[in-house]
C-alpha cells in the first residue's frame, strides 16, 4: 500500500502516521498520485493526474477488507454523466456509491473497488481529436495505462483485474477489454449496447454524447469511418474469447422496481413518468443490443452469462442487482474465495 493511502487510512483510524523523507518528484509529464483523502465510510479519495489528458481525475476507491493482503480489482465504471453531480465531485452525482449499496456488498470481500469520476460522454474512449465542449478525451489510455499503476501501488493490487460499467459504460468495459487484452480477466455490461457501428449502437453514440454537447465526429469521425467499426466489440467479438463476460439488460417494460417509491425516484412522479418513458426507450434498445451480442458470442463458442430481464428499465436499481447477480463470475475470474 502506498505512503499517501496508508497515511489516509492510519488517520481515518486515530493513529499518527510518519511519512518518509520527501523523495524526487516524477516527472511533470507522467501519470501519478497527487493525493489520497478518507471520504465517508469506507472509501478513499484520490486525485490522479493523468498526463494522456493532462489534467487531475478524482477516482473513489473501496479498499478489499483486508488492507494489509494483496487484492485484485475490480473496476466499476458509471454511465453517461460519468457518475459527477453538479459540484464535479461523486458525492451529489449519480454512480455505484449514491444509487447502490456497493459499499456495503463489498465490505466484507478481498477485492479493491476502483470508480473513476468524470469522462461524461465519453465513451471512455480515446478521441481522435480534442472536442471544443468536452476537451481532451483519453480515457482508455488512463483506464489502462496510467490508473493501475497507482491503484496497484497504493492498494497492493494483485494484477488481476475485470471492469465493468453501466449505459454507456457497459459498452466502454468490452472497448476497454479489446483495447487492453491482458489487464482484465472479466467484463461485463449492464444495460450496454456493445455494438457501436451497428445501427442502434451508432444511434446510442450519437446520442450520448450529442446530449453532453459533445461532438461525436470528434470521436471517432464521420459515420462510416473504419474507426467506428475498429472499436466496435460485436465486430471484434472473436477477440474477447478467454474472458469471463456478463451481459444483462431489461427490456424497457415497467417492472417491480419502477414504482413511485422505487430506488432512485424516492417519491418524485416526474422522476418515474423520466425512467419509464426515457429508461424504458433506453432498455428496449440494449434489450437488441444484449441479444445480438450473446448471439455472436454463441456463433463463435464463446461462453457468456446473458441476463435478460423479462420487465425493467433503464435505471440504477436493476443494476444494483445485476451487480450481485453478475458478482460470482467475477469473483471466480479474480480468484477472490
Amino acid at each position: 500500500m502506498g505512503v499517501l493511502t496508508r497515511c489516509v487510512l492510519a488517520f481515518a483510524a486515530g493513529v499518527a502516521c510518519v511519512a518518509p523523507a520527501a523523495q524526487a518528484s516524477p516527472i511533470p509529464d507522467s501519470a501519478r498520485l497527487i493525493s489520497a483523502q478518507p471520504g465517508p465510510g469506507r472509501v478513499v479519495e484520490l486525485t490522479v493526474y493523468s498526463a494522456a489528458m493532462g489534467k487531475s481525475v478524482t477516482v473513489a476507491v473501496l479498499p478489499a477488507a483486508d488492507r494489509a493482503v494483496a487484492a485484485p480489482v475490480l473496476y466499476l465504471l458509471n454511465g453517461v454523466d460519468g457518475g459527477a453531480g453538479p459540484s464535479a465531485g461523486w458525492r451529489d452525482g449519480g454512480n455505484w456509491l449514491t444509487r447502490t449499496d456497493a459499499e456495503e456488498f463489498f465490505a466484507d470481500k478481498q477485492v479493491t473497488v476502483v470508480m473513476p469520476i468524470g469522462g461524461a460522454g465519453s465513451y471512455y474512449a480515446d478521441w481522435q481529436a480534442d472536442d471544443p465542449v468536452l476537451g481532451r478525451q483519453r480515457w482508455t489510455t488512463f483506464l489502462t495505462r496510467e490508473l493501475p499503476g497507482v491503484v496497484d501501488t497504493e492498494f497492493r493490487g494483485t494484477g488481476v483485474n475485470a471492469v465493468a460499467g453501466v449505459s454507456m459504460a457497459g459498452t466502454a468495459a468490452f472497448q476497454l477489454a479489446l483495447a487492453a487484452p491482458k489487464l482484465y480477466r472479466a467484463a461485463g455490461s449492464y444495460s450496454g449496447c456493445v455494438s457501436t457501428s451497428g445501427p442502434q449502437g451508432h444511434m446510442m453514440v450519437n446520442t450520448v454524447v450529442a446530449g453532453q454537447k459533445g461532438d461525436p465526429v470528434n470521436l471517432w469521425g464521420r459515420p462510416g469511418d473504419p474507426r467506428w467499426a475498429a472499436h466496435d466489440p460485436f465486430v471484434h467479438a472473436d477477440r474477447l474469447r478467454g474472458l469471463a463476460l456478463y451481459v444483462s439488460s431489461g427490456n424497457g417494460m415497467a417492472g417491480g422496481l419502477d414504482t413511485v417509491d422505487g430506488p432512485g425516484v424516492d417519491g418524485d412522479s416526474m422522476k418515474l413518468v423520466d425512467q419509464l418513458v426515457i429508461g424504458g426507450i433506453l432498455d428496449a434498445v440494449t434489450a437488441m443490443c444484449t441479444q445480438q451480442l450473446a448471439g455472436r458470442l454463441r456463433e463463435l463458442d464463446i461462453p457468456v452469462t446473458v441476463d435478460l430481464r423479462p420487465n425493467g428499465t433503464h435505471s440504477w436499481g436493476y443494476w444494483r442487482n445485476d451487480l450481485r447477480r453478475s458478482w460470482p463470475l467475477f469473483a471466480t475470474a479474480l480468484r477472490v474465495r
